[in-house]
C-alpha cells in the first residue's frame, strides 16, 4: 500500500518522514536504501517514521541511508517535533526514541528547541572496545611522532560520537579519515566522526562524517557532542553557536540538570506518496 510522506530538512540534513500511526511501517534495509537513493528513490540522509506511543506524543524511529536503524537523530527530532506541535497547536511535544524521551518546544517561527537529555560519557556508554578516558581517547591518525589528528573526545547522545579538534575545519580530511574512523575497531557499533575548530569560547565550526550516511550538511547530535567534548576540555563555555555546512545551531549544555539543548530550524520541502 502507498502511504504519504513529507520531505523535510534541518540545515540541509534531509529526511523522508513517514506517517505510521494509522498503519505499521516496517521497512527492510533494502527498502530504506531504495527510498534514500538520490538517483532512483526519493533521496535523503535519514528515513524517519512517526508511530503511536503509550508514553509520549509519538514514537519516532530513524534509519540511516545505508539501511541501519539508529537510536537518535537531532535534526530529524526537531523536524518531527515541529510537525507534532503544528498538528496539536501546542508549544511542546514529547518524542519517544530508542535513545530515550526527547522534549521539543517552540523557539520561534519554524525554530525548535529539543532537550536531547544528558550526554553519556562512560567508555561503555559510547561504546568503546576498551576502557579509556572519553575526555581524550588514545587514537591518532598519521605518523606516530607527528599525527595529523589525535586524542579526540567521545560522547554518546543516544548514538556514538568521536570529536577531533582541528586548527581549520575547512582543511580537515573529513572524507579521507571519516570512513576509516567510522569503522575503527575501537568502536564496535561504528561512530559518527566530528572535526571541530574552536573559533571562540562561544563559536565552533564543525564538519561531520555521519555513520551510515557519509559527509552530511548538518548533524544535530554531532553538534551536541562537539559542544560537550569542547567544554569538557575547557575550550568553550557551556553554550555556543555551532557552524555547520548547512547553517547554524545553538547548543547549550545546561548546568542545572546536565541536559543538552539544541535549537535550530525545521523546514518542509515537499510532500508525496511512497510507492
Amino acid at each position: 500500500m502507498s502511504r504519504p510522506f513529507l520531505k523535510m530538512n534541518g540545515l540541509g540534513n534531509d529526511f523522508v518522514v513517514v506517517e505510521a500511526r494509522s498503519a505499521p511501517f516496517a521497512p527492510t534495509a533494502e527498502e530504506v536504501r531504495a527510498i534514500a537513493d538520490r538517483e532512483r528513490g526519493i533521496g535523503c540522509d535519514q528515513l524517519v517514521s512517526i508511530e503511536p506511543s503509550a508514553t509520549a506524543d509519538a514514537r519516532v524511529r530513524f534509519w540511516n541511508a545505508d539501511g541501519e536503524e539508529v537510536g537518535a537523530c537531532g535534526n530529524a527530532s526537531r523536524c518531527v517535533g515541529w510537525l507534532l506541535m503544528e498538528a496539536s497547536g501546542r508549544d511542546r511535544a514529547v518524542l519517544e526514541t530508542d535513545g530515550g524521551l526527547l522534549t521539543a518546544t517552540r523557539a520561534g517561527d519554524k525554530v525548535v528547541s529539543v532537550d536531547m537529555g544528558a550526554p553519556r560519557l562512560g567508555w561503555k556508554d559510547i561504546p568503546l572496545e576498551e576502557e579509556m578516558d572519553t575526555k581524550g581517547i588514545e587514537l591518532q591518525v598519521g605518523p606516530i611522532d607527528d599525527p595529523i589528528l589525535h586524542t579526540p573526545g567521545c560522547v554518546s547522545m543516544g548514538n556514538p560520537h568521536v570529536v577531533f579538534f582541528v586548527p581549520d575545519a575547512e582543511a580537515a580530511p573529513v572524507v579521507q579519515v571519516g570512513p576509516m574512523i567510522e569503522h575503527h575497531r575501537l568502536f564496535p557499533e561504528g561512530v559518527n566522526v566530528g572535526f571541530a575548530q574552536i573559533k571562540a569560547r562561544d563559536r565552533i565550526r564543525l564538519r561531520v562524517w555521519e555513520r551510515g550516511a557519509g559527509l552530511t550538511r548538518a548533524c544535530g547530535t554531532g553538534a551536541c557532542a562537539a559542544l560537550v567534548a569542547a567544554h569538557r576540555r575547557n575550550l568553550t563555555d557551556r553554550k555556543a553557536v555551532l557552524e555547520l555546512d548547512g547553517g547554524e545551531l545553538v547548543i547549550e549544555w545546561r548546568e542545572s540538570d546536565g541536559h543538552v539543548i539544541m535549537t535550530g530550524p525545521a523546514q518542509v520541502d515537499f510532500t508525496g506518496m511512497l510507492p
